[in-house]
């Protein structure tokens, strides 16, 4: 990205067509490949839940078997539970974990019960993925008119270039 908006910004002060029609191919290019992205995260979106709380899983395993606060994996299980506000996963070991392991979890003052039937992570990462995904789709929304704009501006920079007379 730094390289494609090098090849804009230096083509336009320059005034070279050559690297605003580089550009443009770059950009042609990106939106090409965020939109088949986009189609194809969307088209298994299932798939990708899944391997998200697969990831998960076993980051939580590994956090649970290290001691030091070093551990990559108590990093990124400690990162689920503050974002997804949310502890352990779907099975037994996890509805357990909080009662030993609450330094992997975010403190609540909240009853016992509560907090093991409405907070495991597997239940908020499929809620992420299903119930939130009208945000997801309206920030792709947001880039892809952002690049649109941007297509269009170069062409008509590259355009003006090209009909300016010579000084």
């Amino acid at each position: 990205m730094m390289f494609v908006g090098f090849l804009g910004c230096y083509g336009a002060i320059q005034e070279s067509q050559c690297l605003l029609g580089t550009f443009f191919t770059c950009l042609v290019i990106l939106f090409a490949c965020e939109v088949a992205a986009g189609i194809w995260g969307f088209v298994n979106k299932d798939q990708i839940a899944k391997d998200v709380k697969q990831f998960y899983d076993q980051a939580f395993q590994q956090a649970l078997m290290a001691d030091s606060e070093t551990n990559n994996g108590k990093a990124v299980v400690k990162t689920f539970h503050e974002t997804l506000d949310c502890c352990g996963p779907d099975n037994a070991i996890g509805a357990i974990t909080p009662l030993w392991r609450d330094d992997l979890c975010p403190k609540k003052d909240i009853i016992l019960k509560n907090f093991i039937e409405s907070s495991n992570c597997h239940k908020k990462i499929d809620e992420l993925f299903s119930g939130k995904l009208y945000l997801i789709g309206i920030a792709a929304i947001v880039v892809a008119v952002i690049m649109i704009f941007e297509m269009i501006l170069s062409m008509v920079l590259c355009c003006g270039i090209r009909n300016s007379s010579v000084y």
